[in-house]
This record gives C-alpha cells, structure tokens and sequence, in this order.
C-alpha cells in the first residue's frame, strides 16, 4: 500500500524551530513529527510513502534514506515548483500512487492522534466508494468547516464552514483514504481538496466519514504544539505507561530520554519530554514544556508553557513561561523572565522579555 504526506512549505507557524530544521524533523515527544506518522502507517501495511514537498531540503533527503533503511520502505519526494494546494499534490504524485488498484491514504503532516489507519482501511473497504475523510469531534465548531454525515452509514451530505447555528460538530481531521480513479477528479494546477473536490464526491454520494477515537490536534504552532504534547503523553499513560518517567521529583506524565541528566531536587511535570542529551541542574522546576535535544537548564530556573530548542542554555534562577519559544542555540542569562518570548536562533539573551514579542 502507499501513503501521500502533505508536508508542503516551510513551517512557517512553528518558528523558530523551523528556521533550523524542516518541520517534519521537529522532534514532537523525542521522535519527529513525520515518523510519528511514517511508523503508524508501516504498521498498517504502508510499503511506499510520498512526501509532497514544496522546498526541497537536503536535510530532510537524508534523514528519509536512513528511515528508508530502518524501517525496509520506499520514501520518495514528490517536489512542486508552484503552491498546489491540498489536492494538486494528488495529481503531481498521479504515477507514484496510481500504480495497482489498491487504495492509498493521505494526511496532513501536522496531525498528531492515534492514527487509526487499519481501521480506516477496513471502514473504507466496506463501504465500497471512492474516499473516505477521518472527522473528529470538537468543542467550538463555529471555528471550523463541519462535516455533515449519515450517523448510520459515514456517508457524507455536505459541508458547511463555519457554521453559526448547529449542524455538526465534527471537522475534517486532515486523514483521508482514496481509491486511484478519484485521481481523475484533480487537474494539476493549485486546487483544495476540501473546498473544490470533497463537495463534489460528497454530492455524487462517494464520500464516506468514519470518526475518529480518541485525542487529535493539528500542531502546527507553539500553542497547539504543547496542547498536542499533553494529549499524546496522556495516551502513552493509557496504552504505554512504561515509557513514562516516575519516581520522586516527577508529578504525571514525563516523557524523559535515557540519556538526559536530572539534578537533584527538581520538580519535573506534569506534561514534560525532554529530549536526549539534555542536562537540567539542581532545583530546577519544569512544567507543560517541551525540552529539545542537547539543551541545558542551569539551577534554580522556573519553566512553564516553553519549548526550549536544541543546544540552547536556560541560566540559573531564569523564569520562562506563557509559550516563550527558543529557537536552536539560544543563550538566556542568569536572573532574567522571559514572558512569552519567540527568540530566534543564535541569540543571546541579556534583558527580560516582560511582554510577549520575537527577539530577532
């Protein structure tokens, strides 16, 4: 089977950390986002993935050979010249998907869930039609397009953005399964999947929705980053308790690599990862962050709602909290509060930050 990801630009939400590293390299709870993704697929009986990618980066080139090899898959990159939108990829990648007769999954690269790709696969052949979109349940749907559906059966009716009075409250989960003929649907120029081919399958009656079970967020920006981070860590407490951290100094779920150091008399979590090699110093107290390769949190410091970037250096009695973002090797002072600060990379911190704001 194969597998389209819509990995597209670059990143641009989820700066600073993507001015260093492709999006789908950004580790999401010690793994990057795109395998998180490429793993679950391969469990499903994925053999071939594309990557629709709108920059091609060497970096991202590399990484796919070594993963390539790790996990005994193709992983090819399908580059697009021009902005195509969410269905234009389809059509540029036509000959890589439409190759035998079996259906092929697509996804947005930013989703994060336990994706349910099997079940999808099921769900969809039973049904027998053209496509299949996964929805999820939300609590606000006048923010989003809703999908309006059979309870019964998933067969779509029709979609409505931004609805002001009730009509759903599920929303596109950005997970898709298609047969090869609705590749015939897209023309190779920028189109959106959702505003211009979903309307018409759904109204030809080939669109089925199948919900989804469980946490999703899309976590393309700081924000939504580390509330996807709560919900996958709180998944792992339910399906793989073992992976997470416990003992004193560490209150809920902790998601701690092997090879990181933890002084003595800190308070780490609820809802923390740190990444390998990190070192935090003595009394350090860390709550609702995510701290990234080879970084360092010198004694005493305070963090809260941060996402601190690889190799970069928090100093002692520091305060950071409110989604302050550190690009990668940032230095922050001794003594300093930095209030929902966005630094970028190679900087050096000498002042607080009292108010949010980028530091260039």
């Amino acid at each position: 089977m194969k597998a389209l990801i819509l990995v597209g630009g670059y990143g641009t939400r989820l700066r600073p950390l993507t001015l260093s590293v492709p999006k789908p390299l950004v580790e999401f709870c010690n793994k990057p986002i795109l395998l998180h993704q490429v793993e679950a697929l391969v469990k499903a009986g994925v053999s071939h993935v594309v990557l629709a990618v709108s920059y091609m980066s060497e970096l991202l080139e590399r990484e796919m050979r070594v993963q390539e090899q790790r996990l005994g898959i193709r992983i090819s990159l399908s580059h697009e010249k021009e902005p195509l939108g969410t269905a234009g990829p389809l059509a540029l990648a036509r000959e890589l998907l439409d190759v035998d007769n079996e259906p092929f999954f697509v996804l947005n690269s930013d989703v994060i869930c336990d994706f349910p790709f099997k079940d999808l696969l099921e769900f969809h052949r039973s049904h027998g039609k053209e496509g299949t979109i996964v929805v999820t349940r939300v609590e606000e749907p006048s923010k989003y397009g809703v999908v309006v559906y059979e309870s019964e059966s998933g067969r779509i009716q029709h979609f409505v953005e931004k609805p002001q009075v009730f009509v759903s409250n599920k929303i596109n989960a950005g997970m898709y399964i298609f047969n090869p003929s609705m590749l015939s649907r897209i023309q190779l120029r920028p189109t959106s999947i959702e505003k211009e081919i979903f309307p018409v399958m759904a109204g030809e009656g080939q669109l089925y929705a199948m919900e989804l079970q469980g946490f999703w967020m899309d976590i393309g920006q700081p924000k939504d980053f580390l509330t996807g981070m709560c919900m996958y860590l709180h998944s792992l407490r339910q399906h793989a308790p073992e992976r997470l951290r416990t003992g004193p100094g560490f209150l809920g779920n902790v998601l701690v690599d092997p090879t990181a150091q933890i002084g003595e008399n800190c308070t780490i979590g609820p809802n923390v990862t740190i990444g390998a090699g990190v070192v935090v110093e003595d009394g350090v107290r860390i709550k609702r962050c995510t701290v990234l390769k080879g970084s360092r949190v010198r004694s005493h410091s305070w963090l809260e709602s941060c996402i601190v970037g690889w190799s970069s250096s928090v100093g002692q009695w520091v305060r950071m909290e409110n989604v302050t973002v550190l690009g990668e090797d940032v230095i922050v002072n001794d003594e300093l509060y930095l209030n929902g600060a966005n630094v970028l990379p190679h900087k050096s911190i000498n002042e607080s930050v009292p108010e949010p704001r980028i530091i260039m």
